[in-house]
């Protein structure tokens, strides 16, 4: 079984995630199918087929979830020490043609958001900094071509 790496707060937050669908939408769900199936010929029941396809898909998150959180191996960002980027660590760098900053954390796939800054550890730019330090230069083939940043600060909090 191949573990996924996590942070505490990834971990939380899809446990979280798991909860609410177990004891709210699941629920829910069933409640509208009742009262779908309750108006009648189901082959023309458009309310019934989209309360299935809802369930169908919270159905399968859950068990998505389940099997992430089985497989979980939380790593507490804070014990990480050194000068080397890892995972959880929070990198900035520069973009070397356009001379802006960016910051992200490396964190595992199923917490990744770009728009709060968490990068996942299976992109391109974040397999590209593992194992680089502050100041290394570092080219990564992404899809809009190759590009060129320099590493500012790698932190872990």
């Amino acid at each position: 079984m191949n573990k996924i790496p996590m942070t505490a707060e990834g971990y939380t937050r899809l446990q979280d995630e798991l909860k609410k669908l177990t004891s709210e939408d699941r629920p829910k769900i069933i409640e509208a199918i009742a009262e779908a199936r309750s108006h009648g010929d189901l082959s023309e029941n458009a309310e019934y087929q989209y309360a299935k396809e809802q369930q169908s898909l919270i159905e399968g998150r859950i068990i998505d979830l389940e099997s992430a959180i089985s497989k979980a191996e939380v790593i507490d960002v804070k014990s990480i020490a050194g000068d080397d980027i890892k995972f959880g660590a929070t990198v900035k760098i520069e973009d070397d043609e356009s001379g802006e900053t960016q910051e992200y954390q490396i964190v595992g796939e199923y917490e990744s958001d770009i728009e709060n800054k968490k990068l996942s550890i299976t992109s391109p730019l974040a397999r590209g900094l593992i194992g680089k330090t502050e100041e290394d230069n570092v080219e990564i083939n992404s899809p809009k071509g190759l590009k060129s940043y320099t590493i500012l600060s790698v932190k872990y909090i």
